[in-house]
């Protein structure tokens, strides 16, 4: 089994025990789950390598997970998961994808009507039976049957947080069958596209029916469309479909080229060729009959007269045009974050204590990190008072004078109240480091009410950065109504710099705000959001993001050395002297 599909089964077993409102357990396997879905190899490899022992070395990997771990890998099921869903019998994956609905109320729904699907859902709601149960009412029906035509409108394709791990699965694992001397991943995925309908690989071989019969043979696949001599296309468990092309190693980067895509930006480019007399396929470049160039895409479109368009720019948005003129913006690369803003500890909804996301964020070549717990109108995630996020700033600065090769900053996710005042007094925001701002209640106001809202906490004095500046949640949530143009003016009147949230399920900023912001001037930050250790990898879905916003280095703020970063703060270097004196003093006696 996949480390995706191993996840993908200690996530619902999690569902299933808060469901039964079982204390400790849900956050042990979910625990678990991320940890594996980060692993650099197969989990049943390192099972191979060092037995159950080894299964237990993976962080968040107690000896009962463990041993649950073993079977599945050796016999391909587990009966305590298959006895979770007999007791409850739901699809909690997909019930639990609609905005609103967590594990205790899809068992209240079950219970009560019966419902397994979101097809029962749909039905219920329909039908008025949900807002006669307790703790739902009326309005909560509304917005399941918006949440469940939101997620319908989805289709079939799936967040790349969710489908790249896969994907990546099946490329290490393809990547030693023998005879296979180079193997790439092309379309939607290689251009970091948010969402994903199927993956595409590509291999050069000199036995593609060695690679064919392993592709279409992997454990994972549940149905083969088509197997040939160089193309096979199959759908595997997660449901997407992948295709495998095997093609020559004169024509590896046409092909390349060509299968990234978009398929706008592949029309432009054969008008190009066309115009110089020239032919282009996924073959190659061709004048008439000869070939000119096809081995790696930079010789393709060296023939075309342009420079390697990178694959995130793909997309017919004026790359081409830019490209031509020689305006291509030198994007920011995926190795250039110092820092990260905002990362939650188990002082309020995260897994992971201060000092544990620290040593992890380290060990990932961080030099300095943001605490960035939520505040007291966050009830549900525990939100911290002024009291208490007093406290935490207290252990933060005892923390820096043991920590070495890191700098952790004293910050906090503060919540925007309905009128757009922030629920944690000025005098304590003073004495942060980094003050993130977000809206986490009151979706529904209009656009003008949430846009002024939001106006009015960016014009506060401390507020650093906008956080998630949309509210969304990819396919289970739309965007809140916001006039993200005068958000994008005020960031900049204000000297506020706008987040792109880089956790899988919300990439906001998304690639079109962030591309207006850049033109603005406005400055930008990455952050991984992480609730959990393994999340603070996740900044590579935020870069990925950035670059298909045309972002640069320079519009980062978080490329920036500790000092220069805090320097570069609302209100710049006079708020830093007294904001920041503490980190300054810690960092002067290293």
């Amino acid at each position: 089994m996949t480390n995706a599909e191993i996840a993908r089964i200690l996530r619902e077993i999690a569902f299933f025990l808060e469901m039964e409102e079982i204390p400790f357990k849900p956050r042990a396997y979910e625990k678990a789950a991320y940890a594996i879905e980060a692993l650099d190899a197969p989990l049943d490899e390192i099972y191979r390598r060092g037995r159950i022992k080894a299964v237990e070395e993976v962080p968040g990997v107690g000896r009962s997970i463990a041993e649950k771990l073993v079977t599945l890998i050796e016999t391909g099921k587990l009966p305590y998961y298959e006895g979770l869903r007999l007791k409850s019998p739901v699809d909690i994956e997909q019930l639990t994808a609609i905005e609103g609905l967590g594990p205790k109320k899809v068992k209240v729904l079950y219970d009560q009507l019966g419902i397994r699907t979101v097809d029962d859902l749909e039905r219920a709601a329909l039908e008025g039976k949900i807002h006669q149960l307790p703790h739902f009412g009326e309005k909560s029906e509304q917005k399941i049957l918006k949440g469940i035509s939101f997620f319908k409108k989805s289709g079939s394709r799936y967040p790349i947080g969710v489908i790249l791990p896969v994907i990546r699965d099946i490329e290490r694992l393809l990547e030693k069958v023998p005879g296979v001397k180079r193997l790439a991943v092309a379309g939607s995925i290689r251009r970091w596209k948010e969402t994903i309908g199927d993956g595409d690989l590509l291999a050069v071989s000199n036995d593609p029916d060695r690679v064919m019969d392993f592709f279409i043979s992997m454990p994972e696949v549940i149905y083969i469309h088509a197997k040939g001599p160089t193309k096979s296309s199959i759908k595997i468990k997660s449901g997407i479909d992948v295709d495998l092309r095997v093609v020559p190693e004169e024509s590896f980067g046409a092909a390349l080229c060509y299968f990234t895509g978009s398929k706008a930006h592949n029309i432009h480019l054969r008008k190009i060729a066309i115009g110089k007399g020239l032919k282009l396929s996924e073959y190659g470049v061709f004048r008439g009959e000869r070939p000119i160039a096809g081995r790696t895409e930079e010789e393709v479109y060296a023939a075309l007269g342009l420079p390697f368009i990178p694959p995130e720019l793909r997309e017919e948005t004026g790359e081409i045009e830019s490209a031509l003129a020689e305006r291509l913006p030198n994007l920011i690369d995926y190795d250039e974050l110092r820092g990260d803003l905002q990362t939650q500890t188990n002082w309020t909804d995260g897994a992971y204590s201060i000092e544990e996301m620290a040593a992890e964020a380290k060990r990932l070549g961080r030099e300095y990190i943001a605490i960035t717990d939520h505040t007291k109108s966050l009830a549900m995630a525990k939100g911290s008072d002024e009291k208490r996020l007093r406290k935490q700033m207290a252990a933060i600065d005892e923390l820096n004078k043991k920590l070495r090769g890191i700098t952790l900053l004293k910050g906090a996710e503060v919540n925007i109240d309905k009128d757009g005042r922030l629920d944690i007094d000025d005098e304590t925001l003073a004495r942060l480091d980094v003050v993130g701002i977000a809206v986490h209640s009151h979706f529904g106001l209009s656009r003008e009410q949430m846009t002024r809202r939001v106006i009015r906490a960016m014009e506060n004095p401390h507020a650093d950065i906008l956080f998630h500046p949309t509210g969304r949640i990819i396919q289970k949530r739309e965007p809140y109504e916001i006039d993200i143009d005068a958000v994008i003016q005020a960031a900049r009147r204000t000297g506020t710099a706008l987040e792109v949230d880089a956790f899988p399920d919300r990439l906001d900023l998304k690639d079109e705000h962030i591309r207006k912001a850049v033109e603005a001037g406005v400055k930008l930050v990455i952050d991984s959001d992480a609730h959990h250790i393994h999340h603070l990898s996740y900044l590579q879905f935020g870069i990925a993001t950035a670059r298909r916003g045309w972002a640069k280095r320079s519009d980062v703020l978080n490329t920036l050395p500790l000092n220069a970063f805090l320097a570069s703060l609302k209100d710049g270097k006079e708020r830093g002297r007294k904001k920041h004196f503490g980190v300054m003093q810690v960092r002067k006696g290293r």
